[in-house]
């Protein structure tokens, strides 16, 4: 994908973010966002970043912080801009976001007890975030630096997959005095 060039490319995957973020009935996170667009078309992530920084910049979309994560919300100028631009996205690219949306997001709330993400801040540096959730309060969270995206992705499985026996451990950790333990 050209990002310089392609200007239907261009709108059709703006038009991809607001119509996933119109069936949303709640704000959703970056990464969170990024991996339901991901299941329908493949995305560079800078290019991503863009398309969200286009369609804030014309308020098409907000972002602010919640729960010490910025998220995303279709506004009600993004919903008009939708309903004008709606037929610049291909049916099958709906019926694929329709189809998939609800399995999905409730995958996503699913998982949302246990988060593990992690952001580019260049092809050689990784910010991984753990966390727990429970009713949408973060109840713990480490961040941690990764050198690859695969070692970021490696992470990101091991605290899904093993969150239940690392998090005590470092409570642990944090809550025992090695001194007294001898």
């Amino acid at each position: 994908m050209k990002l310089e060039t392609d200007n239907e490319t261009l709108a059709e995957n703006k038009v991809l973010i607001l119509y996933i973020l119109s069936k949303m009935n709640r704000p959703i996170t970056n990464d969170n966002l990024l991996n339901l667009i991901l299941k329908i078309r493949d995305m560079n992530y800078f290019y991503f970043k863009q398309f969200i920084v286009d369609l804030i910049e014309n308020r098409y979309v907000v972002d602010y912080e919640k729960n010490g994560e910025i998220v995303y919300e279709i506004t009600k100028k993004g919903r008009e801009t939708l309903e004008l631009t709606n037929d610049l996205l291909p049916g099958i690219i709906k019926l694929q976001v329709d189809s998939n949306f609800k399995e999905n997001l409730r995958s996503l709330e699913d998982q949302a007890s246990v988060v593990a993400e992690f952001t580019p801040n260049s092809e050689t540096d990784f910010i991984v975030k753990c966390k727990i959730v429970e009713h949408n309060t973060v109840v713990f969270q480490v961040q941690i630096s990764a050198n690859s995206r695969e070692q970021a992705k490696l992470i990101c499985e091991n605290w899904k997959k093993n969150s239940e026996k690392i998090y005590p451990t470092i409570i642990h950790m944090f809550t025992t005095d090695e001194n007294q333990e001898q």
